[in-house]
């Protein structure tokens, strides 16, 4: 796992013809604009030249090789026109067993071979070491023992020759921070009549066991975490496995903390923010069976568990379970098909089903459960919408915070209670203008703006990462009259700090939560009631229960609905009712703020009515009518290159075998430029298929790949992603 690699690459036969003859179309349009150092067909003969008996050289040797004269945009380019390959060579093993070594008294013996002999120590350091084991019980570990007592390892090594100490090394697991985080005892819950309906419903499906799935629909608040351990703990008491599934890795501090102390050491942590070690030890303590329940994120869903029984999928809209690089799979999905191959039941659970959830369930595919009331007397929190273009006209300029969600905050603050405030853009300013030109300071690799963010002073595009200085003009006219307009997380903490300098404010998005353990960290802290106000991104608006919040105001609500993308509607609906869920979850009751420009909109009115029927119903009509998921199944076939023409082309190449494959059962759209056209340096042409079924577009994909084989057409930045979760 996780091996040290080292790059090498080679001539390919491609490579080799053109190295020959001096020039091929094949290099046309290998050497892009502006850069410096070897030309194609030098770097070719470089490689050549340096390669060794089996044909590669290392890249960092050819780097050293060339000099100033390397081009790594030249030396990507040829791999991509499949000039030259590539292959990772492993020259060193990942992470392996971690160890620790424990310096033991030998137990004296009477006579006999073996027996420890009678010289004493010959040191004051040996005589010091052996004075502190005997102090220790007999045993400590070697690091601790040596700084005791004051001693090198000479001394230690010279008892052991005596036959007076053994040194011993005793495996020492990493530990992931979430489950070092001292568990608190439970705190024991008795099921309202609707909980134990739906527990008895999933029991029954766990004592079956055989392939079932769920879908467990609740508002949010309503009690679906205690029945998913409830139902875990059944699974572990017949003598299965469980899995549990959350989006993110900022959902599991907290539940690893609640989880820990119902399921203690049999339970184990998988996600991306472990290090290396960490996973390491949690997937071999899972592959050798001394684990029974493991949670984490989509990636978890392939920890080597046998006998599974049950899998929860909570949260089970979110696009965070699709993973938007190959392997382009769906958590969701594979957890499904997961628990049907090894006869175990999956529990799909969420506030905001997505709709191919939701239809499913009402066309009888998977069993429907329903938590339609939170527990406790509070209720669902009363949501206000506030109309920003309103806002604008009552108070005469443009402002991030209503005067409706100012009151509301400075209430809490007086009465000792905690509010979230959610803005779904991080930065400071989210766009740079030229006053003079009109001209918008874009990412020199994407077709976006770039971000501001005045912690570092950088300009940031927040898809490739890609960062310059603040400029001073306009890049295009050289006029020094910019505007840094819009409003991200990092300025709407300085705005806040404004209206109320005494508060405890706190930022969580990507930017400020960063190091290892600090999402934690910061999860507990607003738990523990020391902070005032929580603002951030979507972070802080899935899955937490903070007992004191009873505010939650939501900027821009309807920011997504912008997007060129059939899920805006619903994604702005999810959204805002899982923040809104976090407002009020005890006796105190709690309120939402939504400001918006458009607050009319079917998903956000449905969102403040806590309404998900009404906003399944409309929204259905218009997928059904446009004929998008989940009344048809759908593929991106998307076309990546660093020349647009090159682009459109494959696109154009890629569309039309699929026409010729579909034989009109296929709806086949495009190829037109993708809403984000630029990304990381390569514009992207983009083809939708859509299809009643299935199988057919799968079959038509294959064709597709295989007469491209076929032609002998090179399409390097082809990407096919079935089920997309964004046509962006």
């Amino acid at each position: 796992m996780k091996a040290d690699v080292r790059r090498e690459i080679a001539l390919s036969p491609d490579g080799r013809a053109a190295l020959s003859a001096g020039r091929t179309p094949l290099l046309d349009g290998v050497v892009p604009k502006g850069v410096k150092g070897a030309p194609a067909l030098e770097i070719l003969g470089a490689v050549a030249r340096f390669a060794g008996g089996e044909g590669n050289v290392r890249v960092d040797t050819l780097r050293r090789r060339l000099g100033p004269d390397f081009s790594a945009a030249v030396l990507a380019r040829l791999l991509r026109r499949g000039l030259l390959r590539e292959r990772e060579v492993a020259i060193a093993p990942g992470p392996g067993r971690r160890t620790e070594e424990f310096a033991v008294l030998a137990e004296p013996r009477v006579g006999g071979p073996g027996s420890p002999p009678d010289t004493p120590p010959r040191g004051q350091r040996q005589r010091e070491i052996l004075r502190v084991l005997t102090v220790s019980g007999g045993r400590a570990a070697v690091k601790d023992l040596l700084r005791t007592a004051a001693a090198g390892r000479a001394a230690l090594r010279a008892l052991e020759r005596l036959g007076r100490v053994r040194v011993e090394a005793v495996e020492r697991p990493r530990r992931p921070f979430a489950l070092d985080i001292p568990a608190e005892p439970p705190v024991p819950l008795i099921l309202t009549p609707t909980q134990q309906e739906v527990f008895d419903s999933i029991g029954a499906m766990i004592d079956e066991g055989r392939f079932r799935t769920a879908l467990l629909h609740g508002v949010t608040g309503s009690g679906k975490t205690e029945i998913y351990l409830r139902s875990i703990e059944r699974t572990v008491r017949l003598g299965r496995k469980a899995l549990y599934l959350v989006p993110e890795i900022g959902l599991t501090p907290l539940l690893a903390r609640r989880m820990r102390a119902r399921f203690g050491e049999v339970l184990a942590l998988l996600h991306s923010g472990l290090s290396d070690g960490e996973r390491h030890d949690e997937w071999r303590r899972i592959r050798d069976g001394k684990v029974d329940v493991v949670l984490g994120a989509r990636s978890a869903v392939f920890a080597p568990l046998k006998d599974l029984g049950l899998i929860i999928v909570d949260e089970e809209h979110d696009s965070s379970f699709k993973q938007d690089e190959y392997p382009r799979y769906n958590g969701r999905d594979l957890a499904v098909l997961r628990a049907k191959m090894q006869e175990a039941v999956a529990v799909l659970g969420s506030a905001t089903p997505s709709m191919e959830s939701y239809r499913r369930a009402t066309q009888g595919g998977y069993a429907l459960l329903r938590l339609p009331e939170r527990i406790g007397g509070a209720g669902l929190p009363v949501v206000e919408r506030v109309d920003m273009r309103r806002e604008f006209e009552e108070v005469g300029r443009e402002s991030s915070l209503s005067r409706r969600l100012l009151q509301a905050i400075e209430d809490r603050l007086r009465r000792k209670e905690q509010s979230l405030v959610l803005l779904n853009r991080r930065g400071f300013s989210t766009f740079v203008l030229c006053r003079a030109c009109g001209e918008q300071v874009e990412c020199r690799r994407c077709s976006i703006a770039m971000t501001l963010h005045m912690r570092d002073q950088r300009l940031r595009c927040h898809y490739c990462g890609d960062a310059r200085k603040v400029p001073q003009s306009c890049p295009a006219c050289k006029s020094s009259h910019l505007y840094f307009g819009g409003t991200g997380t990092e300025r709407l903490e300085t705005v806040l700090h404004a209206h109320f300098p005494a508060a405890r404010i706190e930022r969580m998005d990507r930017d400020t939560v960063r190091g290892r353990g600090a999402a934690e960290r910061l999860l507990t802290r607003v738990e523990s009631g020391e902070v005032d106000i929580l603002l951030g991104t979507q972070m802080i608006a899935k899955g937490h229960d903070f007992p004191n919040v009873t505010l939650v105001g939501v900027l821009t609500a309807d920011a997504l609905l912008g997007l060129p993308d059939f899920r805006a509607g619903e994604r702005t609906f999810q959204l805002l009712s899982q923040v809104a869920g976090r407002s009020g979850r005890r006796e105190t009751g709690g309120e939402v703020v939504v400001q918006a420009y458009y607050a009319d909109h079917h998903a956000i009115k449905a969102a403040c009515d806590h309404d998900f029927a009404a906003f399944a119903a409309e929204e259905m009509t218009y997928r059904r009518v446009m004929n998008y998921p989940p009344y048809t199944s759908l593929a991106l076939v998307l076309v990546k290159d660093r020349i647009f023409d090159r682009a459109s082309a494959g696109a154009a190449l890629a569309a039309g075998i699929l026409r010729e494959a579909g034989k009109g059962s296929l709806q086949v759209l495009g190829p037109a430029p993708a809403p984000l056209e630029r990304l990381r340096g390569e514009y992207r042409v983009q083809v939708l298929v859509k299809s009643a079924s299935r199988p057919e577009i799968q079959a038509a994909l294959s064709r597709m790949l295989a007469e491209i084989d076929r032609r002998n057409e090179r399409l390097p930045g082809l990407v096919i992603d079935v089920d997309p979760m964004s046509t962006l």
